[in-house]
Order: C-alpha cells, then structure tokens, then sequence
C-alpha cells in the first residue's frame, strides 16, 4: 500500500507530504486498515536500559514531534518509537521550506529547527495514547531563544514534565538546526547540564517511585578527541544509554550530483550518513563502559544496515529517513535480520544488558 503512495507523497512539498502522511497513518490505524501498510514483525525481545523491548527496532525522534500518533506508529510494529524532539514552549522552527529529500541518495536534508508545540501539549497527547504495543521513549531539547548558559533550565523543565510518562528519556544535545546546541557537546558544557540532569534523574525516580533510563544523543560531526571526551564524560556520569548519531552536516557521500537541495542548509539524513554514524558508533562503544546500551540509528536502508550497527555494537537500532523512502516494510525487514544474526552461531548476538 504504501509503495502506491509514494510516488503521489514524493510529488508534494516534502513537509507538506510529512503531515499528510501522518494523517493517513492515523485514519488507517483508526479504521483498522493499518495492518496493509506492513505486517507486524515477529518479537524478538531485547533487553536495554533495563527495560524489555518487543523487538530491537525503533523509530528516531523527528517524525511525531508532538506525540500526537503514538499508538498509530507504535501498530506498525515497532518495538518502541521515540517522539519529540519537545522544548518548554512552543515554537515554530525555522522558516519554510526547511525541509528537502534528495532521492538520488535515499537522504533528506531538514532545517526544521525544533518545530513543537511545547511539552504541556505533549504530555497531553501521550496521556492520552493508550501504548498497547512497544515502548515510547521522549525526546528533550531546549527553545531557540534560551542562551546556553541557561540550558540546563528548560531541559530539567521538560524532564520534570515527561518524567512521569516516559519509558526512557533522551537528551538531544546534536540537532545542528538550532544555533548554538551542539556546543552543549563539548567536554564542560556536556560534564555539566548532564550531571545536574542526572541528579534531577535521581530525584525523580525517588519522587515516582521509578527510574526511568536517561539517554544522551550525539552528532557524528564531533572529531575522535571529542569522541573521547563526550565518552569519558558520560561514562563517568553513568548515563542510561547513548544514541549514535544525530543527523550531519557533512555532505561527503552526496556531492554536485545530489541534485539542487544538495548543499541546503540543515541536517543531512539517509544512505549518506550510514559510515560515518556508524564509525562514531563503534568508536563511542570501544570507549564507553560495557554497561551503557547504545542505539544505532543514521543511514538504515536495509534489514543489512540494521545488522551492520548491532556489529558495531548497537543493542538496539532506529530508523526515519528509511522509513519514508522504503515505507512500513522496513520494520519487518530489519527485525528479520536481526533476528537470523541472532541466531547465527558464526555471527555472534545482539548486545544484551
């Protein structure tokens, strides 16, 4: 179903095609029609962040900014999908367009800059799915207009207000869409918002009688003695999990042939930025300790893509950009794969912690 509705969304605005895609998702899972845009994976559980996962394939941030589809995206067969990212307030984004595919390349660039309507909105939508299938994970971010020096404030805003809804939360420090955020990367900066959001982790989980797991997001445009830093620093902070990468400014793998939204502006997604999220994958679990899952998301075309990360050390993996040029399919696909690594005596296993 969705392989004949591409091409009609492929023609539209590519934001534009994004609402409405969404829109007919919602009216298919509402309708019971959802189960003709894919079949629902077979599980195969997997343990992170101490919580049970139906399956090791989720959906990265971006997509649902609002969590206003959960239980729609969640019937696709995802294992758990991550909404937002959300700020304290709401606020429109960048000007339009902001957001351009490259089809050549399976990419899409977006300068969507933190588009939301606040987390009050947010909590409300997610109060009200009812989360039948998967997990949900809530990405935090801070608003456009709040200095780096008063970061910390918005993101321990918005972790007070998701905490209590959440089966994990992830701190995006790597959209390179809002000016200034991903110098939230370097070492102090990054030893300190962390840190006060870890102690505030604690005091929540006492406070709800829960701990719920904490994840930090990281661009793949950081150097190697950045790497190091940002592992050292989340290492030694004992963080939940980390998810490798965020989308990438580099448009290495795309080139004058990319076609005229080529050099945009904005985060590059999609085929292009597989080996170099990748690399930052493999390089942070070489240095981070053995007891901090990570999620490999950035360049997933393929259930052979999904499987390349788990060899790089991912526990779990997430897809967006995949999903728009390969459809609901994708799911299975990757859930598949994974699993036949799995169970491959030669291949090894998933990461379980």
């Amino acid at each position: 179903m969705y392989g004949l509705a591409r091409p009609f969304l492929f023609g539209l605005d590519a934001e534009r095609a994004h609402a409405l895609g969404l829109s007919a998702l919602e009216a298919a899972y509402r309708t019971g029609l959802n189960p003709l845009l894919g079949g629902t994976p077979k599980p195969l559980p997997t343990r992170a962040f101490g919580l049970h996962f139906p399956n090791p394939v989720g959906l990265a941030a971006g997509l649902d900014k609002n969590g206003a589809h959960i239980d729609a995206l969640l019937a696709l067969g995802f294992g758990f999908i991550e909404v937002g990212t959300v700020t304290p307030k709401p606020q429109a984004g960048n000007p339009k367009p902001r957001m351009f595919r490259l089809p050549r390349h399976d990419a899409i660039i977006n300068r969507l800059g933190f588009n939301n309507d606040g987390v009050d909105a947010l909590v409300k939508n997610v109060s009200r799915a009812r989360r039948k299938h998967g997990l949900l994970g809530i990405n935090i971010g801070k608003n456009k207009d709040t200095p780096n020096d008063s970061a910390e404030l918005d993101y321990l805003y918005c972790l007070e207000r998701v905490y209590p809804l959440a089966d994990y939360i992830t701190v995006n420090i790597s959209s390179p869409n809002t000016a200034g955020l991903r110098e939230l990367q370097e070492e102090q900066a990054l030893r300190r918002l962390v840190g006060t959001l870890r102690e505030a982790q604690e005091r929540l989980g006492a406070q709800h009688r829960k701990r719920v797991p904490m994840l930090v997001k990281i661009a793949p445009d950081l150097s190697d003695d950045d790497i190091d830093a940002a592992a050292r620093v989340l290492g030694d902070l004992g963080v939940d999990g980390v998810i490798a990468t965020n989308t990438t400014v580099s448009r290495v793998g795309v080139g004058a042939e990319g076609g005229r939204h080529a050099n945009e502006p904005g985060g590059l997604s999609g085929r292009p930025l597989m080996d170099r999220s990748t690399f930052v994958l493999r390089k942070l679990c070489t240095r981070l300790p053995d007891t901090i899952p990570m999620i490999g998301v950035g360049g997933i075309l393929s259930g052979a893509d999904a499987v390349t990360k788990t060899a790089a050390g991912a526990t779990l993996v997430q897809i967006y950009t995949g999903l728009i040029y390969r459809g609901p399919e994708l799911i299975g696909e990757c859930v598949d794969a994974m699993r036949r690594r799995k169970e491959s005596p030669s291949s090894g296993t998933i990461p379980v912690l």
